[in-house]
């Protein structure tokens, strides 16, 4: 099992591949920097309260990648 995986199957983030990423990127994409599931991550978009800035572009929401790096300890 490799160093970032998560025994249930969930993928995280290297630190590599988080300084990679765009300037925003899809929920399922910060989920997975966070370790979050899919529905936990929705449910968090939808009210409000996921833990970075997340914005809401007709039916999709794109999480704000250096709000992201800032959570994680990562910005530059």
């Amino acid at each position: 099992m490799r160093q970032n995986e998560d025994p249930g199957g969930a993928k995280g983030m290297s630190r590599e591949e988080l300084l990679r990423l765009p300037a925003a990127v899809d929920l399922e994409t910060g989920n997975r920097a966070l370790g979050l599931g899919r529905s936990k991550g929705y449910e968090l978009a939808k009210r409000g309260q996921y833990p970075c800035k997340v914005l809401r572009l007709g039916n999709t929401y794109r999480v704000v990648t250096a709000d992201l790096l800032a959570l994680l300890g990562l910005a530059a």
